[in-house]
């Protein structure tokens, strides 16, 4: 188990709302509000705004509340990362006591909260997801395998189908795809990170694919990830959600990622380590990029059927 969980940290008096708010990681906060926003206006039943936005909120704090479970559990991993050591746990502002109370408060909390104002099968999908993220993945598979990121994806994945489940009380194959976009995104977006960040991941002695694998093996599975990405994004295009706009540019973004990902593919070490991972840190960003835009273009899909200009 993690030392954090035993270690007691002294709060420095600097520790502010900003060092509280960042246990929640709210980058990866902003993600699960636009997918989960996503999935509850591309469902066909239609919500009030007010319970749509209750939804999306309490989606919002469960994810919050998976962010300061993992800060706390993680605190060791990140004093070590560069990327990560200025985090609120491991940079003392905030004691690895508090972040594992702020946590369990919100996942309580975001559970009952969406089982009140929306239903109980979102809600039991949200208590799932927090756990898995917290426990599953935090605990488990990030300390244990190379798989960590693979199988942990579907913490990520799960907010565009929870929203809708908010929307209509049931999971269907839509619901199914969105999941799977994120899903099988995951995998090649965290691995062109893991490219130009793996000393990080062997100095915390994470067993990242590129620290178990080495780096010419992770640019053959970013490849590989990347190609079976593309029937899913299509399928997805092609089901009742999307239309011939969203087909249009599915095809296109995932032309995009599949020529970075084969740019990835070929290149070697030395060239990489000479352009400092150029190549590498332009398929991260794009990555970030590409789902949003599926997402954004889904939205502006189910925009156009309420006008009777979208859909299939």
């Amino acid at each position: 188990m993690s030392d954090a969980s035993y270690t007691t940290q002294v709060e420095s008096p600097e520790a502010s709302f900003g060092d509280y708010f960042a246990l929640l990681k709210p980058r990866v906060m902003s993600l699960v509000v636009f997918t989960a926003l996503v999935g509850v206006l591309v469902a066909p039943t239609a919500l009030h705004p007010f319970e749509s936005f209750a939804a999306v909120l309490f989606i919002a704090v469960g994810a919050g509340a998976s962010g300061a479970l993992n800060m706390w559990y993680d605190a060791d991993i990140d004093r070590v990362m560069k990327r990560t050591a200025k985090r609120p746990v491991p940079a003392g502002k905030v004691t690895a006591r508090e972040a594992l109370a702020i946590g369990l408060f919100l996942s309580v909390l975001s559970v009952v909260m969406l089982g009140l104002t929306a239903n109980w099968m979102a809600a039991g999908l949200l208590a799932f997801t927090i756990f898995f993220y917290a426990v599953v993945y935090t605990m488990w598979l990030k300390r244990s395998t190379p798989q960590n990121i693979v199988i942990g994806g579907a913490a990520g994945a799960f907010p565009p189908m929870i929203g809708w489940v908010v929307a209509t009380g049931s999971i269907s194959i839509e619901a199914a795809l969105m999941f799977g976009l994120i899903f099988m995104w995951t995998p090649p977006h965290f691995w062109a990170l893991a490219l130009f960040m793996k000393s990080d991941y062997h100095q915390a002695k994470v067993p990242m694919l590129t620290v178990t694998h080495g780096r010419k093996e992770t640019r053959r599975h970013i490849w590989w990830y990347t190609v079976a990405l593309a029937p899913v994004a299509i399928w997805t295009a092609l089901s009742s959600v999307g239309g011939p706009m969203t087909l249009v540019v599915f095809t296109v973004l995932n032309a995009i990622f599949l020529k970075g990902a084969w740019d990835i593919w070929r290149r070697d070490e030395a060239t990489s380590e000479g352009d400092e991972y150029a190549v590498e840190k332009k398929v991260f960003k794009f990555s970030i990029l590409y789902l949003f835009a599926n997402f954004g273009v889904l939205l502006a899909e189910a925009a156009l059927k309420l006008a009777g200009l979208g859909g299939w």
